[in-house]
Order: C-alpha cells, then structure tokens, then sequence
C-alpha cells in the first residue's frame, strides 16, 4: 500500500471556453504546461478527441512537439493515441522523431477507443487504419518493435524452395534512445493486454470511475515481466478543480460539468461555457443527478481538502503518481489566450503535494 505523496502530472484535453479560439486554447495549454514544467509536474499527456467544439486536442504528435519545444524537463506524451485510426508505423515515426529531437521525455500512451462518433471514425480509417479489435495486440507489438533500435524484420516472399527475403523495418535511422509505451483504457480488455505484453498501464479512472479496482487488480496480478519493464508499473487519472475556496472551485467545475453531462446524454455540444454563463443555464433534473454523480468521482474543493482527497486516492488503488485532467472553466473577463482556473488547480495542488 502506498503512503507517501504521490507525484503530480497533468492530463489535457486543450479545452476551448466560449470566448476563445482553437489558438487561443492551445496558447493558454502551452503556458499551462510551462508552469507545469516549474512546479515539477512529472509528465503532461495530450488527448486525442475528434470534432467536439470544445476540445483542441486533436492531433497528440503534432501538439506534444509544440509542448516539448516550449518546456525544459517534464515528459510529454499522448493520453492517449487512439490506434485503429492509425498506422502503426506512421506513430512509430512521428514518436520516434518526437524522441530524437526531446530524447528521454517523450511518452507513447496508446489506446483502442476512436476518440469520436462513427462517421468521423470512419474518415479516420478510409486511409486503411482499422477497428479491428484482434489486430490492436499485433498493432502494440508491432509499434514497440519498430522503435526499437534495431528494427524490425518482415519476412516477404518464399515459396517452395525459394527462401523468403528479409525486409528490415527501423521508425528513425539510428535512434539512441527510444519513447516510453504505455497502454491506456477503461475495461479489463486493456488491462489484460498491458499485463500479457509486459507494459505499463494507465486505466481511465478520470472518465469511467468504475471498474477502477478490479481493472488494477487484473494487470497486477496477471502482470507478465518483459525486456522493458520487470514490475507492473501505473497511476491513476483524475478530474480536478482546486481553487483558493471551495465555492469557487465548485463555479469553475461547472462548465465542464454540464459539458460533460450533455456528452453522456447524447445532446448537441458546444465550447465550454464561461461560468457566468454556466451559472444561467438551466439543468433539468435528469442532467443534474448525472452531473451529481460525476461530482462525487471528480476533486472539486480547495486546496487543503483537495489534496487530501488525492492523496487517499493514490493509497486506495496504491499508486505512486496521479494524473490530473484541470477541468476549470473562467470567468468572462478571463484573458482568451490564459486558463486561470485550470493553471491555479496545478499551482495549489503543488503547493500542498510537492511543496512548490
């Protein structure tokens, strides 16, 4: 059971309030990750999430250059990239580019959901990426061997008495060192795999909230040791709004609140509101026990309280690391190219759990 105080990273979808723009967002995360950076944050992940009018984070390789480029220390990654939209072998050569030019801080968080509705799915993949559910196992393998820095071999042709021909495969000519693989996901299926391929495991406590204990139970106790990794290694994703009073943290919640209730409820979406604007939307009562109930999954308080939550959270499911996703809306007079709300989460957080 772990007892001390878990080491802090960061979770970004890149928001985008009412009043903002995509550049407007992706400028308030690029300052959002250099404080992160300051205070000792340990990694900041970028999601990938298709066609939703209030999250940037569209494109994990591309974002996590402009990340890395504009901090000093802390690992940058993918939370996750969502593999049957892609190539195998176009994610070994962006990350393993991404590795060449940040050596030793760049993370690989890959998963198996689309990351969006069908119709945007299937634009995703009419280059050839596939949801085939039986090829991710072969698909994780086969990233991991491509980055790799001896590569990989395809054994092309052979027939009869004709020998095959070995064909090899390498991400970057000469990679020194190579990117961290995790393997991200909300169901045992995820947690299975990671398990039997010997890999690090991140389970989506911030999105599901359920299953949490038994999907960490079944990597670590089917965790199989591979040439990467001897133990089960993990952490634990959280939703988080932490403010100078409990009343404020609650205000800046409830944009992303409401955000998310109506997603879960299958209702048209919208930037994230302002939370004036928030404050004046009516919730039918259907939509605020959903949002109730996400309440109670999510660290919504000041500081003190917050960070007592997040360290009980790490000793109940016994890990050293928790990630927060900065859910924090603002208020209307809020800079557009600024996240206040979700850069005072990181600063009060670090200051009751690292002591920056």
């Amino acid at each position: 059971m772990t007892t001390t105080t878990p080491r802090l990273s960061v979770l970004d979808l890149i928001p985008v309030r009412s009043n903002q723009s995509s550049g407007d967002a992706i400028a308030a995360s690029v300052a959002l990750a250099q404080r992160a950076d300051e205070l000792g944050y340990e990694r900041y992940w970028l999601a990938e999430h298709h066609n939703m009018p209030a999250v940037a984070a569209t494109n994990p390789p591309i974002l996590i250059g402009v990340i890395a480029a504009n901090t000093a220390r802390i690992r940058v990654g993918s939370g996750g990239v969502m593999l049957p939209n892609h190539s195998p072998l176009v994610i070994a050569e962006q990350f393993a580019a991404l590795e060449a030019a940040f050596p030793r801080r760049i993370d690989l968080g890959i998963g198996r959901a689309p990351g969006s509705d069908p119709v945007i799915t299937a634009l995703l993949r009419s280059s050839g990426a596939t949801s085939d559910v039986d090829a991710f196992p072969s698909n994780v393998r086969d990233i991991g061997a491509l980055l790799n820095p001896d590569g990989a071999a395809l054994q092309l042709g052979g027939s009869g008495d004709r020998a095959a021909q070995s064909y090899e495969i390498k991400a970057t000519p000469r990679a020194e060192t190579t990117p961290e693989i995790w393997l991200l996901g909300s169901s045992d299926y995820s947690a299975r795999l990671a398990a039997q391929l010997g890999l690090p495991y991140v389970f989506a406590h911030h999105f599901s909230g359920e299953g949490t204990a038994q999907a960490l139970e079944l990597y670590r106790s089917g965790f199989t040791a591979s040439a990467s990794l001897d133990r089960p290694r993990t952490f634990l994703t959280v939703n988080a709004v932490v403010a100078d009073t409990a009343e404020e943290a609650r205000a800046l919640a409830l944009p992303q609140l409401q955000q998310m209730a109506r997603l879960r409820s299958g209702l048209p979406l919208g930037p994230q509101l302002t939370v004036e604007q928030a404050a004046a939307t009516e919730v039918t009562p259907p939509m605020q026990a959903l949002m109730d109930r996400m309440k109670e999954r999510w660290v919504i308080d000041a500081a003190e309280p917050a960070a007592a939550r997040i360290r009980a959270l790490a000793a109940q499911f016994d890990v050293d690391e928790v990630m927060v996703s900065p859910g924090a809306s603002a208020h209307a007079d809020a800079d557009a190219r600024t996240a206040p709300g979700r850069l005072r989460t990181l600063e009060l957080l670090a200051a009751e759990l690292a002591g920056k």
